[in-house]
């Protein structure tokens, strides 16, 4: 697997100093989601199908 180079921030991160955001990258083979304040740390990495269960599964989690 390739390492993405297209990143783009949440359109979530514009709030506060803009320090909490997670940037997500997209190949025709994966998605990619990492933290903007560690991008050398682990990321997570889904195939698409995967990917949009897991936001699924986001969107049906209480919001604080």
């Amino acid at each position: 697997m390739t390492i993405p180079d297209n990143w783009r921030k949440s359109s979530h991160s514009d709030g506060g100093d803009g320090n909490e955001c997670v940037e997500i990258a997209t190949s025709p083979t994966h998605i990619s989601i990492r933290d903007s304040k560690a991008p050398t740390k682990p990321r997570l990495t889904f195939p698409p199908e995967t990917f949009t269960t897991f936001l699924q599964a986001l969107k049906a989690q209480p919001r604080p």
